[in-house]
């Protein structure tokens, strides 16, 4: 591991209470890692500054770093110098200094964190539940990602659950606007819905959702080391692995690409052809194997890839925002519930730790059934 103390070779990774320490990648190389330390600023009036307690790691992280330059992933923890990035985290954090007039030390926030020991937010749009942050860096971003949610008012939080909330409900708010766009098309009057990287957390609550929708059958792609996981789970109709998409039934289908593996993309595109009635490209699991986007790159329609706030902005605006949000929780719950029958949590503390899992997840070196769960502080 490149450990740096003020962009200066150092060996000490502990964190305290003078300096700020993150995680950073570099943005071209990510198996390159350095523990980067800084000191503390002041708190600029209207600012708040939160501690970092816990955040989860999971291949949706990777996807961001992945996806970092095309949707600005980067751009809402910037990294100095550029060329380094800190790949965001949901998680929880508790404001330990506030200059914001609605933001009161003490208060437990959920959201979108760096992995760092802490971070400063500029407070703006604020109500009961939450706050938005309003600093001038991430004023282009979607809404979604800069809202931070106060737990003591949020329908969604329970004590007993911090671990699933952070884990889980962003991946699964992403399968639930999957689903939903799908249903929203008619699922673009598919027989079947092909779902790439089935073992991954947002799959599964795709095919979680689909299942217990009912209709279209649910197909999962896998490796032969996950196959047998994914079938026990009883929430895809049929399971094939990557090898065997060759095998898969040439009826009308929508394929939901988490893997964005260019092979598979291939493979289920030149079963299907013009079989495929929506090819969507929602992820980055396997990131070495990205899909190519030129034109006429496979049979068939091309992949468009899925941006969930807009799905968001549409269902907002369909349904208001707590039509959505109501909708949400309710099948949330349902999912948490059986999620409990399978989900291992793996608590990583310490750089060193947080550090591995990283580099696990980056290389396929996990357990699907394993979630973790990071702290920087141990």
């Amino acid at each position: 591991m490149d450990t740096k103390a003020n962009d200066t070779e150092g060996n000490d990774t502990e964190a305290n209470d003078t300096d700020v320490v993150d995680i950073e990648v570099d943005r071209s190389e990510f198996r390159t890692v350095r523990v980067h330390r800084a000191e503390r600023s002041d708190l600029a009036g209207g600012d708040a500054c939160v501690r970092v307690d816990r955040f989860a790691l999971t291949t949706n992280n990777v996807t961001y770093a992945v996806f970092g330059d095309a949707l600005q992933y980067w751009d809402f923890f910037p990294a100095d110098p550029a060329n380094w990035g800190r790949i965001p985290v949901w998680g929880f954090g508790d404001v330990v200094e506030s200059r914001a007039d609605d933001v009161s030390v003490g208060e437990r926030l959920y959201g979108y964190f760096p992995m760092s020991t802490e971070v400063t937010l500029t407070p703006g749009r604020s109500d009961e539940r939450g706050f938005s942050d309003a600093a001038p860096h991430r004023a282009a971003m979607a809404g979604a990602y800069n809202r931070y949610a106060r737990v003591a008012a949020d329908p969604l939080y329970r004590a007993d659950r911090e671990n699933h909330q952070m884990l889980l409900y962003p991946l699964f708010f992403t399968s639930f606007l999957i689903d939903d766009f799908l249903v929203d098309n008619n699922v673009f009057g598919a027989e079947q819905v092909i779902v790439s990287s089935a073992s991954s957390k947002t799959a599964l609550g795709v095919a979680f959702l689909l299942h217990q929708r009912g209709g279209a059958r649910v197909v999962g792609l896998t490796s032969p080391a996950n196959a047998g996981f994914v079938r026990e789970l009883g929430v895809y109709d049929d399971v094939l692995t990557y090898d065997d998409a060759a095998e898969l039934d040439e009826r009308p289908s929508a394929f939901v690409d988490v893997a964005g593996n260019r092979d598979v993309v291939q493979a289920v595109h030149d079963r299907l052809a013009a079989g495929l009635a929506h090819s969507m490209a929602v992820g980055g699991t396997h990131w070495e194997h990205e899909v190519e986007t030129t034109e006429d790159a496979v049979p068939g329609p091309q992949p468009v890839f899925f941006f969930a706030p807009t799905q968001i902005s549409k269902r907002s605006r369909d349904w208001g925002r707590g039509g959505l949000d109501s909708r949400v929780g309710e099948a949330w719950d349902r999912y948490a519930g059986w999620v409990d029958g399978w989900i291992q949590f793996h608590h990583a503390l310490g750089f060193d730790a947080v550090v591995e899992a990283y580099r696990n997840l980056l290389d396929g070196r996990t357990d699907p059934r394993t979630g973790y769960i990071c702290g920087l502080r141990d």
